[in-house]
């Protein structure tokens, strides 16, 4: 088999324009007109708005190509479209050959009646989301009215990612263009459509089934398979090519695919070659696979029905976090960027990513990272918050989706479930503005997601778990938002206004939602607001802040644990520092719940663009407070701390398959850094467990029983002190946990004085930090610098010297000549420093 690559420079106009622009394709309108500095950035300031009116036009993409005389002959000549958004009529030559409704799906269209030989056009006229939406004719009794938060009417028309229209955290950046390949193929006689591998798991063996559909018998071909482990061939066979070819292969002593931090990720390859009867190679598949297996428990226990992904026969405590896409524009979203994102997630003890339904489905590299890094996919399908209409060819067209991107990824180690869609059960059962629409709508639910749609996944994939909605306890309505059944989203703390410490009213199944907004640091903000913007109730800040009243409500929050901040810039980063303390608190309390929760998955990992929003991670992959925090409270071997009732408890989570032997200590200490009480144990802790080791009664401590003597009144004492607790384990790691008696605005905090000294290391830099006092939230960065620390964020809680590590890897951007440029450089601050 031939192919013609079409990828290259196209030319793009608006349709009746003269005036063309060249542009990369893979690639859309905003990129042409970005890359041709013909509009100005649509993040900067308010232009988003401006840039949103270019889509009540059509566009217009052209490319020249050759076609040899040779390529004419092939029997088959089929122009192959993997990514058109979205309303699309193409023509070669000047004739149609096929018009598009859905950006999702991969388009195989003949061509061979349009070619000639030499010099062929191909044209796509893209035509305008928005005059579609305002044409559309609904069925009778079937009018939508219900908006998304942030979005602009008619979303949910269009078999397009409904965040382009706008969401609560991003803008409404609508674009259009050929954001995936684009290629022609030619061959004769028979081709490869599908491989399907299936695996049976034995004692100590796994058989691997695999299946393969060719187009026509061709006797005369032959088709090598094999099975390979690093490149090295482990077993192969040879068959006649027929339209269904069936096979098996035995491994002996498989090597087990597991999450991050169960286990590694080894990966096989199968690699198909399709030979003609002369022996030459007419064309090849190779695929990576994870030997494992792996789905969804819904055991009924004392609480209700579980929800736990189980991988290899071990209950899986799923922590991690809903991934969005990755930017406005498709084509800056490069195999670097896109690695580092999904390394950001593993390095902070990710072993889940949630892709979210609203946006579009990732690239097969995205994937395939996953499968690399250990990162388990809860995978929507592109539905979400919405109604739709659900016409025949509606209905047709999203089963077509489905076929075209389940039988993509359903290969890969990492794909742990296909859910329907992303709140929608939900809205339906209580949402009140769901509740004025028709009942024939309702009715098109059921009949999508709960009939056409998992039919569609169990003929792709019958292997993987399908599960109607999220929230959901199963479907049908049957009360979507059980705490006791299936999985929830919890938004009473931060929607509903809630304080964090509601998460602990509440013992989930699985949560795989909840979040809290921060503020991206300065140099982000800075790329999109100036000087005098920066005000976070300037028009340009709120322009970018998605989600009504949120930098109020940001600063309700804030005043209810911190001080005032007494800069526009300690405001940016005390904000990161309460998203981080809130979702710390949720997780931690449902690891401590581990076995009725077996989830948390936080709303958001990252951002499409500049703004604040709910992410660990921000447009430029800057890691806030939250995503270093994370690497704490989503550690495999974590500790946590609770005070509550003039009680404090420290808990050890154990989410290895190994006891674990350990020395634990809990200490009262002032501000000065002086122990005033302490508590220790030593012990062992079961594998998958979570336990309260070591506790105090404060209020109880001849400590406080000193103090109040003294001082003789009640109240007081806690404006002094903070607990400490850390747990050692026999191969030396240390998790500590740091918790105060009351919210940090009541703390009699000192002004610490921090001596710095940096190492260079063969492989990077050593911070040492020493403290005179107790130092809460300690930040560090850099002047014109972006570098990813050890850790961040972090307290200095003893006299001794804190180690810090830079890897030269971990440098982003900007360089350092010598290590007393980088302490000349080194900026650090903590929550004291903010008022």
């Amino acid at each position: 088999m031939e192919r013609i690559h079409l990828n290259g420079i196209w030319r793009m106009k608006k349709k009746g324009d003269r005036s063309e622009y060249p542009v990369l394709i893979p690639g859309s309108v905003l990129s042409a007109l970005l890359e041709n500095k013909a509009i100005e950035d649509p993040f900067d300031r308010m232009n988003e708005y401006s840039t949103r009116e270019l889509f009540w036009d059509d566009y217009e993409f052209c490319y020249e190509f050759e076609i040899m005389n040779h390529q004419l002959l092939e029997e088959n000549q089929v122009l192959v479209c993997e990514g058109l958004d979205t309303l699309a009529d193409i023509f070669i030559n000047g004739h149609l050959v096929a018009s598009t409704k859905n950006m999702h799906r991969t388009y195989r269209i003949p061509v061979s009646q349009v070619l000639c030989a030499g010099k062929n056009t191909i044209q796509i006229s893209f035509h305008s989301p928005l005059r579609y939406i305002e044409s559309y004719t609904y069925q009778e009794k079937k009018e939508v009215n219900y908006i998304p938060c942030g979005c602009m009417k008619g979303n949910h028309l269009i078999r397009k990612a409904h965040s382009m229209f706008g969401w609560d955290w991003g803008p409404q950046l609508i674009d259009a263009g050929i954001f995936r390949a684009i290629y022609i193929e030619f061959w004769n006689g028979s081709r490869m459509e599908e491989m399907e591998i299936h695996q049976e798991h034995g004692k100590k063996t796994v058989t691997l089934q695999i299946h393969l559909t060719f187009s026509i018998p061709a006797v005369e071909d032959i088709v090598l398979i094999q099975v390979l482990e690093a490149g090295v061939e482990l077993a192969a066979q040879t068959v006649v090519v027929n339209t269904d070819i069936r096979t098996e292969f035995l491994i002996q002593n498989p090597k087990l695919w597991w999450p991050n931090g169960y286990g590694e990720q080894p990966l096989y390859q199968i690699k198909v070659q399709h030979f003609n009867g002369e022996g030459i190679l007419l064309e090849e598949i190779e695929k990576n696979i994870g030997l494992r297996t792996l789905t969804v428990s819904r055991d009924e226990d004392v609480w209700g029905r579980e929800f736990a992904f189980q991988v290899n026969g071990t209950k899986i405590f799923a922590m991690g976090g809903n991934y969005i896409p990755e930017d406005c524009v498709y084509n800056r979203i490069t195999r670097e960027r896109q690695e580092y994102l999904v390394e950001s997630m593993r390095r902070v003890g990710f072993n889940c990513v949630r892709v979210w339904g609203g946006g579009y489905y990732p690239s097969d590299y995205f994937y395939d990272l996953c499968d690399r890094y250990g990162l388990i996919v809860w995978q929507d399908l592109m539905y979400a918050c919405n109604v739709y209409d659900v016409t025949e060819e509606f209905a047709e067209n999203c089963r077509q989706e489905v076929i075209d991107n389940v039988k993509r990824i359903r290969h890969h180690a990492c794909l742990g479930l296909i859910c329907g869609n992303n709140e929608i059960e939900s809205a339906w059962d209580h949402w009140q503005e769901f509740q004025k629409e028709s009942s024939y709508l309702r009715a098109d639910y059921i009949k999508l997601f709960e009939h056409i749609l998992p039919a569609a996944v169990k003929k792709s994939a019958p292997d993987i778990f399908y599960w109607p909605s999220s929230p959901s306890s199963g479907g049908c309505f049957d009360n979507p938002d059980s705490e006791n059944d299936g999985d929830t989203h919890y938004w009473a703390v931060w929607h509903g206004q809630l304080p964090f410490t509601d998460y602990k009213n509440h013992n989930f199944r699985f949560c795989s939602e909840f979040g809290f907004q921060s503020f991206p640091c300065l140099r982000t903000v800075e790329s999109f607001a100036r000087k005098e913007d920066q005000n976070i109730f300037s028009r340009v800040m709120e322009s970018h802040q998605k989600n009504d009243s949120a930098n109020g409500k940001m600063l309700y929050y804030l005043s209810e644990t911190f001080r005032y901040p007494a800069s526009f810039d300690a405001l940016l980063y005390t904000s990161q520092i309460l998203q981080g303390m809130a979702v710390k608190y949720g997780v931690e309390h449902w690891r401590r719940h581990r076995g009725r929760c077996m989830g948390a998955l936080y709303w958001q990992v990252n951002d499409n663009w500049p703004a604040p929003s709910w992410s660990s991670i921000d447009y430029f992959g800057r890691w806030k407070a939250l995503h270093y925090m994370a690497q704490d409270f989503f550690a495999s071997r974590a500790a946590s701390l609770t005070v509550e009732k003039e009680k404090a408890c420290l808990y050890f989570e154990n989410e290895t398959g190994k006891s674990q032997r350990y020395k634990a200590k809990l200490y009262v200490k002032n501000m000065q850094l002086d122990i005033l009480e302490e508590a220790a144990c030593e012990g062992q802790i079961d594998a998958f467990r979570s336990e309260n080791i070591l506790s105090l009664d404060l209020m109880s401590l001849p400590a406080y029983c000193e103090w109040k003597r003294n001082r003789k009144r009640l109240g007081g004492w806690e404006e002094e002190v903070f607990l400490e607790g850390w747990i050692q384990m026999e191969d030396g790691t240390v998790r500590q946990a740091v918790e105060t008696v009351l919210p940090y605005k009541y703390l009699r905090l000192s002004r610490p004085n921090i001596e710095t000294e940096v190492f260079q290391e063969a492989d990077g830099y050593t911070i040492c930090l020493k403290s005179d006092c107790f130092a809460a939230f300690v930040e560090l960065s850099f002047q014109d610098a972006d570098v990813i620390f050890s850790q961040n964020y972090f307290h200095i809680t003893d006299k001794q010297i804190k180690e810090i590590y830079i890897r030269k890897n971990d440098i982003l951007q900007g360089s350092f000549s010598n290590t007393n440029e980088m302490k000349q450089r080194l900026c650090i601050r903590s929550i004291v420093d903010t008022y």
